[in-house]
């Protein structure tokens, strides 16, 4: 099975370095220099990782036969992939693959269908459940603890406790302004 583990970025120097957009929890295991990665597209692939180092917070990957900026910039937005066994789990018990969540209920904690995971979006700050209603209509889930409070593979559903808002229009408004209107009491 193959894994998008990261998106390659801007070229960074002159001699061929790029930065990556790490899509992995485990880029030490993808992403360490011999690794061969097919990419997408695929005619500028497969692609070896020569050397990586990590500068002011972000990793910056060379490949080899990538020498100068040139060729590193000609690969802006290239997909990494990794090929993956599919029965491979990650290390941490919390932690799942993309393609573990994918089509899996979603139900809140009281039962209630919320509809099936689509795709799975990596943002800066937290990964999004994209979740298809039984409507046709989608909806977006924080996958953080305090919503998703349990993958369960065997069931294959995900069960949620919503805030109020987040899948309905049942949300509770908090106004610190006091009921009366204008005071008029121009001085």
């Amino acid at each position: 099975m193959q894994l998008v583990v990261a998106r390659i970025g801007r070229a960074h120097g002159i001699k061929g370095e790029v930065t990556v957009e790490v899509r992995t929890d485990e880029p030490e295991l993808r992403l360490g220099p011999g690794a061969v990665l097919a990419t997408d597209p695929a005619s500028t692939g497969p692609l070896t990782i020569e050397t990586g180092r990590v500068h002011s917070g972000r990793l910056i990957l060379r490949f080899a036969g990538v020498r100068d900026r040139t060729g590193a910039e000609a690969l802006r937005n290239t997909l990494l992939i990794a090929e993956v066994d599919p029965e491979e789990l990650p290390e941490d018990e919390d932690e799942y693959y993309d393609h573990q969540l994918m089509d899996l209920d979603v139900v809140t904690t009281e039962g209630l269908e919320v509809g099936r995971i689509t795709e799975i979006s990596h943002l800066p700050s937290q990964d999004l459940f994209i979740v298809e209603r039984p409507d046709g209509s989608e909806v977006m889930i924080p996958f953080v603890e305090e919503i998703v409070t349990e993958i369960d593979l065997e069931e294959q559903r995900a069960i949620i406790d919503p805030p109020p808002g987040l899948i309905d229009d049942r949300a509770e408004t908090v106004s610190t302004r006091d009921d009366e209107g204008p005071s008029g009491d121009d001085a």
